[in-house]
């Protein structure tokens, strides 16, 4: 199979969504060169820097039938717009008792790796989380971006597509063809069989290389990533859970009022999972901090693989048999 990057896999979706339907039309500061040379200057608008404004126009635009993708590039140019998302794509559809939908896909990119500081280098998703009325997704892999972002295009609803700034260089293998990854399904990047690992983004890939690790000390870790983050794919993270009787969360983010502690939450709250665990829920997050421009103390921030194997380890510690061993999970 062919290999693209993040980045590629991104700008590959929407040709192909372009090239099949023309009411499609991108709006950015700064859009792809080969977008403006294949659909030309009506149908890819490089754009001035007043995301307000364009947000405010994707959504006229889709209530008008089109189909509007627009790039705030950086998750930060979104704050500008907070009105148009928060009053506007959030709502709109129910505003108007469910007579018009409004297809408008956003993309913005988070998290750190960029060396940007604090401003550029957030992962605010959660904020975006708390409205009714928009889909979120934060893929992993260049497949699961190219299939997540084709479903997005194509669904009546507003979709956010967060997409983090570590992997836009990262290669991986992308189908040749047309394909979709349905909003809503969390996929599993590896079985294990002592503890769950719910990762996102960059994050997965660290929890993949923590689980490698820790495979060597006897401790089976389970990756799932739910690839979108609204809506949630509980069943399948609960399945995992029931299995494992472990649950570890890592979030670039900041814990408080976060995607990690929406995951304890839908955890803990299900009698029939609560009922299966054997060692507390842990979180490992970034600190709650604004991110520093220097690249030693934003390492400190953020989450990595040695800090998701430290947690993994304070899991299974508490349950660790008098032989060493990981006990298995306590039945329902």
């Amino acid at each position: 199979m062919r290999e693209l990057t993040y980045a590629q896999a991104g700008l590959e979706a929407i040709a192909e969504e372009m090239r099949k339907d023309p009411t499609i039309f991108y709006m950015s500061t700064d859009p792809a060169l080969s977008l403006m040379q294949e659909f030309g200057a009506k149908r890819v608008r490089p754009t001035p820097i007043a995301e307000g404004a364009l947000t405010g126009i994707a959504i006229g635009a889709a209530g008008s039938g089109y189909r509007p993708i627009m790039d705030w590039r950086q998750v930060t140019f979104s704050f500008v717009a907070m009105d148009q998302i928060v009053n506007q794509a959030a709502k709109i559809h129910y505003m108007f008792g469910g007579q018009r939908t409004f297809p408008v896909l956003y993309r913005a990119n988070v998290g750190g790796g960029t060396r940007l500081a604090a401003q550029h280098c957030q992962c605010p998703y959660s904020m975006f989380m708390n409205l009714s009325g928009l889909k979120l997704f934060l893929p992993s892999t260049p497949r699961d971006l190219k299939g997540l972002l084709k479903s997005a295009i194509r669904d009546n609803n507003p979709v956010i597509s967060f997409e983090s700034n570590r992997l836009l260089t990262m290669k991986g293998p992308v189908p040749d063809g047309d394909y979709t990854i349905a909003l809503g399904e969390a996929d599993i990047k590896r079985e294990g069989s002592d503890v769950t690992v719910v990762a996102i983004a960059w994050l997965v890939h660290e929890a993949l290389a923590a689980a490698a690790l820790l495979e060597g000390e006897g401790i089976s870790v389970e990756v799932v990533d739910p690839r979108t983050l609204v809506p949630l794919d509980a069943k399948t993270i609960r399945s995992s859970v029931r299995k494992t009787g472990r649950l570890l969360i890592a979030d670039e983010a900041g814990p408080t009022a976060g995607f990690s502690a929406e995951v304890a939450a839908l955890v803990t709250e299900d009698p029939a999972t609560f009922a299966t665990l054997t060692a507390p829920v842990k979180r490992v997050c970034a600190l709650n901090v604004p991110i520093p421009y220097s690249p030693v103390l934003e390492d400190h921030v953020f989450p990595d693989r040695k800090r998701i194997a430290a947690g993994i380890r304070e899991v299974v510690e508490a349950t660790r048999g008098a032989d060493g061993g990981v006990r298995g999970r306590r039945e329902a």
